[in-house]
């Protein structure tokens, strides 16, 4: 048995029970959640939003955070194996295309496995300019986001323009099948039990009964195949040898290479995984539309990006990222005040992560944070609704906030984005 797989000495549980029942981390962060969903309670009743809360904005959340969490995944197996990836937004608008494509033709399978075949190619691409040929890793991302404009315009204008099936140099013609969707039973569905709760609007569990019909309600094969991924990922990444010689490409090339690992082909491996996680994002929003549509993406690659560094190059870290920018764009779809309301819920994250702060001795630093949440809380009590167009803004303005304040405690792989060389280092 492997150091890798072998039970943990102090509690005798494998890496699948640890996964599951967790230690002390896993306490912190349920005791998180718990106090999450009080303040978002509080808020709910404050503020007089239930939109805030409702079954209907967490599975607008989880649609919208299926797509950034998978480019998200891509850019984690990409990054642990030290190559830099800025071609995440290509390589999912290869893979909606490819989507579209093979979609109408033979249907949903055929779409899930021609989205992550076409993102597969984009980062073939990049592994072949970054690993073989030795270019910048940021350099070949934009040009990879460049070219799969101009790749998926000029396959569209040779199949798709003309065409009697209904598609266009802009647009693929509709998908010929549907995936399937499961709600659970009796839950959130049949009698809908957690309906009923959650009409009761109650403190705390008809919140917390919206959040589980919304995330329970509906639910799609991607979905389901997404999530799957996250526990998957860390698994593979952390729990076999495979994953330890792929993380040690991105921490010490050399020193990998040195233990006869094979730096370039996993790193390869990585990348091409990479490709296919991104192209199954753009496979997401294509079955959402039931159609491929030029611009579809909507730079969700670059925010898939900005969860993977606020979730410091972890999965779960990652997943609540994508949760998080999900939940920002979801409400400000579903209410408008209800984005209001999320300055208050602003205001009291803030004061409690200056208490803490405080209890800590960073004066300065709970000075800033108690500072921010009395401007947050004057915002509440002060704005009856925001402009539109600050609104749409809203995802992007939580992304900037969520990484400004996270910046301090991230630690990337020591190589990632190094240009490895056998033998020069």
């Amino acid at each position: 048995m492997t150091a890798t797989t072998a039970p943990t000495k102090a509690t005798g549980r494998g890496p699948l029970t640890e996964l599951l029942l967790g230690g002390g981390r896993a306490r912190r962060i349920t005791w998180m959640f718990v106090g999450l969903m009080l303040l978002m309670s509080a808020v709910r009743v404050i503020s007089g939003e239930q939109a805030l809360t409702s079954s209907s904005t967490f599975a607008a959340a989880l649609l919208l955070a299926v797509p950034i969490g998978l480019a998200a995944l891509g850019g984690l197996f990409s990054e642990r194996a030290g190559v830099v990836n800025i071609g995440l937004e290509g390589m999912m608008i290869l893979g909606t295309w490819g989507a579209g494509w093979a979609g109408y033709q033979w249907g949903w399978a055929a779409a899930l496995i021609g989205g992550a075949v076409f993102g597969a190619v984009g980062g073939l691409l990049h592994a072949v300019a970054t690993v073989t040929f030795g270019v910048d890793h940021v350099v070949s991302g934009v040009a990879i986001n460049i070219l799969a404009e101009g790749v998926v315009r000029f396959l569209s204008e040779l199949l798709y323009a003309g065409a009697a099936s209904g598609g266009g140099v802009t647009q693929s013609p509709s998908l010929s099948s549907r995936p399937p969707s499961f709600s659970l039973p009796v839950l959130s569905s049949g009698p809908d039990l957690l309906g009923d709760l959650e009409r009761q609007q109650w403190f705390l569990l008809s919140d917390v009964a919206g959040l589980l019909r919304g995330l329970t309600s509906g639910v799609g094969v991607l979905t389901v195949l997404a999530v799957l991924l996250v526990p998957a990922t860390y698994l593979l990444l952390w729990r076999t040898a495979f994953g330890l010689r792929l993380r040690s490409c991105g921490e010490n090339p050399a020193a990998a290479d040195s233990l006869g690992v094979p730096v370039n082909r996993l790193k390869y491996i990585a990348v091409i995984i990479s490709g296919a996680l991104a192209g199954l994002g753009g496979v997401f929003l294509v079955f959402v539309a039931n159609i491929y549509r030029e611009g579809q993406t909507g730079g969700r690659g670059f925010i898939g990006l900005a969860a993977l560094i606020f979730g410091n190059w972890r999965p779960g870290g990652l997943a609540a990222g994508a949760g998080l920018f999900g939940f920002a764009d979801g409400l400000q779809l579903r209410s408008r005040g209800a984005v209001v309301a999320l300055l208050l819920l602003l205001a009291l994250l803030l004061a409690v992560v200056a208490v803490l702060q405080a209890r800590r001795g960073k004066l300065l630093q709970a000075a800033f944070a108690g500072a921010f949440a009395g401007l947050s809380l004057i915002g509440f009590l002060t704005i009856e609704e925001l402009p539109e167009g600050i609104v749409s803004f809203t995802p992007h303005l939580i992304t900037l906030l969520v990484l400004s304040l996270a910046s301090q405690r991230l630690r990337m792989p020591k190589a990632d984005g190094l240009v490895y060389r056998r033998g020069e280092h």
